[in-house]
């Protein structure tokens, strides 16, 4: 996969400071990574870099919406999301990112690619159950919500057969409780 030359950082001209960058994620960034779970996406990332004589650090900021569908009922929403992340970035013999935080580039490299970093900060932000709102405070008219409430079993059926049992059987469940 060809890296996306607007999430390039050429470093090396910067002088020993703090560096902001920023950039619009919009679905195109997806298809570049053929992620598909996102109907539309609109996330500002401010990635911050500060430049020291043997080091980087980069600080990543992202905010704002991915439009999902629900897991429950399958109606498009907007999901916001709020992340952050902090990344250091060492010189050494060859490039390294086993660590999570830790990215370690060879010498003589005059360029860091943040995609990945800015990708994964997306990925790993949106919950794992998505709900639509309107399921959580009960303002959401679906049909599939319909059909799983007609479909749901009934509490006070349940009360009510628990009632008709024979008595002799409430005494052989007190056996099983006074261990």
């Amino acid at each position: 996969m060809k890296p996306l030359k607007e999430f390039t950082i050429p470093f090396v001209g910067l002088k020993i400071a703090k560096h902001l960058f920023e950039y619009e994620v919009n679905q195109a960034f997806f298809k570049h990574f053929e992620y598909e779970d996102f109907n539309d996406v609109n996330i500002h990332v401010n990635v911050e870099l500060e430049k020291k004589t043997t080091l980087l650090e980069l600080h990543f900021e992202i905010s704002g919406w991915v439009n999902v569908n629900c897991d429950l009922t399958n109606e498009p929403y907007n999901q916001t999301i709020e992340n952050t992340f902090d990344l250091v970035v060492n010189f050494g013999d060859e490039y390294n990112d086993e660590h999570i935080d830790i990215l370690i580039i060879p010498h003589g490299t005059y360029e860091i690619s943040v995609e990945q970093y800015i990708y994964e900060l997306i990925i790993l932000s949106v919950p794992i159950k998505r709900i639509h709102p309107g399921v959580e405070d009960g303002s959401l008219d679906s049909e599939i919500l319909k059909k799983l409430e007609e479909l749901s079993p009934k509490l006070k059926e349940d009360k009510e057969k628990e009632e008709d049992i024979d008595p002799r059987w409430n005494t052989l469940k007190k056996l099983l409780t006074d261990k």
